[in-house]
């Protein structure tokens, strides 16, 4: 009976021992271990990131870090550390947490348009992913690169076409890059490419007078009458008289480009640049801004018409006035010229 009893106590005890053990397991790997209150949180690892990098990230976020290591460690995490972005759900245990961060990076959206520059451009994709701005600008600028696309430093923002596009948040400068020069390529398909050639410009400048239509107007349905005035222009040889390349040539002369210019003076339409349409005709060697889609397929689409001139519309604001000859532009003109003294805007 003693021995009985004794037993008993061993099985108990087991029992008690293993149950303890079931229950450490249970807390310390399937337990929920969040501790933020929406569905879900997003964190960042940076490529070559330690441990403690991921502790920092994750410690804003569960209960209890301790917990987190141990099964950490157990599942040989810290020598297997992935870099990118994750997304962590609300309720998820350790053993579900590490699985995440370990195996499924979720790529994000990025997007960009109406850059100036190309170091605009730069510092805008820095901001969404990991890769830095002087990087990027380093890549987007590579002579080799540049030369193997067929631009040059001064073109080389039309590689760049406005849009949405999906990338894993470690991308490097370089795979972001590469990915926009197939991208333009994509875009440059045999349709858009004969329509260039029809207008005698490259794609490159289609795109730097996309970009200047896209400067003189912010409404998609006017662009393409815009476009046909200066198509028209560059089949007569006119100089295209585009006030933003002034502006641009000033803000690149003073290497001022947030310098903010309302109005264009007569002593800046004798700027010396190759960026000043009023003293060189065709089109400038590169874009003075990003012009998007709408924009590009304004040019290749332009509007066949016989205007040569326009202004901007007081009675219309964001409109312009088109003009066939000389005499009625300088009379939309100098009502406009009239409307904008009014307004008191000198510079």
């Amino acid at each position: 009976m003693y021995i009985k009893k004794i037993l008993l106590a061993v099985v108990l005890l087991g029992l008690v021992v293993m149950g303890g053990f079931a229950w450490y397991v249970y807390s310390t790997v399937f337990a929920p271990n969040t501790a933020f209150n929406n569905e879900q949180a997003h964190i960042y690892i940076p490529t070559d990131a330690t441990y403690q990098d991921v502790v920092s990230e994750l410690e804003p976020l569960l209960k209890d870090m301790d917990d987190f290591t141990a099964v950490a460690q157990k599942k040989e995490y810290a020598s297997n550390i992935k870099a990118g972005h994750f997304i962590i759900k609300k309720g998820m245990n350790n053993n579900d947490i590490i699985n995440t961060i370990r195996s499924k990076n979720i790529p994000i959206k990025v997007k960009f348009n109406n850059q100036e520059r190309i170091e605009d451009l730069a510092g805008n994709i820095a901001r969404q992913i990991e890769a830095d701005s002087l990087s990027l600008l380093k890549a987007m600028k590579d002579s080799v690169f540049l030369k193997e696309a067929g631009q040059t430093d001064a073109t080389a923002l039309v590689l760049y076409i406005p849009n949405t596009y999906e990338f894993y948040w470690n991308s490097s400068a370089e795979t972001f890059r590469d990915r926009m020069k197939t991208e333009y390529n994509r875009f440059w398909n045999e349709t858009r490419t004969q329509k260039a050639k029809k207008l005698n410009l490259t794609p490159a400048e289609v795109m730097s007078l996309a970009a200047i239509v896209q400067k003189e107007t912010a409404k998609v349905e006017e662009r393409p009458r815009v476009a046909g005035v200066y198509v028209n222009r560059l089949e007569r040889g006119m100089p295209l008289q585009a006030d933003p390349t002034v502006i641009y040539a000033k803000k690149r002369a003073e290497n001022d480009f947030d310098q903010i210019i309302k109005r264009v003076l007569y002593k800046d339409l004798e700027l010396d640049s190759p960026y000043n349409t009023y003293k060189n005709t065709g089109v400038p060697p590169g874009p003075i801004a990003m012009p998007d889609i709408s924009s590009i397929d304004a040019v290749l689409n332009y509007e066949d018409h016989d205007y040569y001139y326009f202004v901007a519309d007081t009675q219309r604001f964001g409109y312009h006035k088109f003009a066939k000859t000389l005499a009625q532009h300088n009379r939309n003109k100098a009502e406009y010229v009239r409307w904008i003294s009014q307004q008191g805007v000198n510079r």
